[in-house]
């Protein structure tokens, strides 16, 4: 009965070719940690003694991640699954069977995750396997932030802003919300920590906790400006002997005349370095979409970061034909 055929496997198999959202989807299905994920959340899920019927953690957790994927409201990633086929079968959900889980069951779901800080125990869990595969280097780490915009309409049932939301300058730009700050693997490019504050917080300010235990150095651009200065790392024997690689403004390597060549030249080796902290932020805010926050609070966005900073990792594994089975140990 299992292996039954549906309606809809039988009408796709006269495709001619797979979408770009089928052959994604069918990458991250492999990829996916299923089993460790649905650990981590199983402890914290509803019990099935009574009341409505609550569907598994595993299924509950394929339509957050599609959510995440997509960018999508409760509402919307009910609907898109509806539409979607390739979506039904991330879901492993055939609709002669059963339904898909509502936009209630989701919001529910998600605010478990939310509560128990269970995005950042994703992410966690991925990057120790990631390790474990070797895929995930030591030693380095490359730094940055960015701004994800918070409405800043009044136009609500409130009739406030976000209260845990600020505005914040960069250039002649200001940006209303939260950021993003992240370390990320120098080696690999994979992102390790991630943090989340108001967008008034300075990227300097979260420097010493973007960075691991046993990290020599740090690569950052010009907004980390007199890092090794800051008491929380002048103060630490581990911060305060790593080498903390700045950028300088851009302003003052414009001013370089010809005889300074070189120093041109070191900038434009450390921005090579620095350039693979951009690819998750491409990802998380281009390809998933995230450039807007869909919910108010530090709590709320700071799991969804967490889960699509993971979902990120997964992706640029992905592209890089990378598995996560971990390293044959020696004999």
């Amino acid at each position: 009965m299992g292996d039954q055929m549906s309606f809809g496997d039988l009408e796709s198999q006269g495709q001619r070719r797979k979408t770009r959202r089928e052959e994604f989807l069918e990458r991250m299905d492999a990829i996916v940690p299923w089993d460790r994920w649905t650990a981590l959340i199983e402890p914290h899920y509803h019990s099935q003694q009574r009341g409505r019927h609550v569907r598994g953690a595993e299924t509950m957790l394929r339509m957050y991640l599609l959510q995440v994927m997509f960018g999508l409201s409760d509402e919307g990633t009910e609907d898109a699954i509806l539409d979607s086929r390739a979506m039904q079968r991330f879901m492993h959900i055939d609709l002669m069977r059963e339904q898909v889980p509502d936009a209630t069951t989701l919001a529910k779901f998600r605010h478990i995750l939310e509560r128990k800080g269970l995005g950042k125990a994703m992410l966690d869990e991925l990057n120790s396997e990631l390790e474990a595969a070797g895929v995930m280097m030591r030693g380095g780490s490359i730094v940055d932030a960015t701004f994800i915009e918070a409405p800043s309409s009044t136009k609500n049932e409130g009739h406030s802003r976000d209260p845990e939301a600020h505005q914040s300058k960069k250039g002649k730009n200001w940006h209303f919300g939260f950021k993003a700050h992240i370390g990320v693997d120098a080696g690999s490019g994979l992102v390790h920590t991630v943090e989340t504050t108001a967008a008034n917080v300075s990227d300097v300010a979260m420097a010493h906790s973007l960075v691991r235990g046993d990290d020599r150095f740090c690569y950052a651009d010009s907004g980390y400006t007199g890092v090794a200065k800051r008491p929380e790392v002048a103060s630490d024997p581990h911060l305060s002997s790593m080498r903390w690689t700045v950028a300088r403004k851009p302003s003052t390597v414009k001013g370089l005349d010809c005889a300074l060549s070189a120093e041109k030249g070191i900038e434009s080796r450390k921005a090579s370095v620095r350039s693979k902290v951009e690819h998750p932020f491409l990802i998380v805010k281009r390809r998933f979409g995230h450039i807007r926050t869909r919910y108010r609070g530090i709590e709320k966005n700071g799991c969804l970061l967490h889960a699509a900073f993971a979902l990120s990792n997964l992706a640029m594994c992905i592209s890089a034909g990378r598995a996560l089975e971990p390293l044959p140990t020696a004999a």
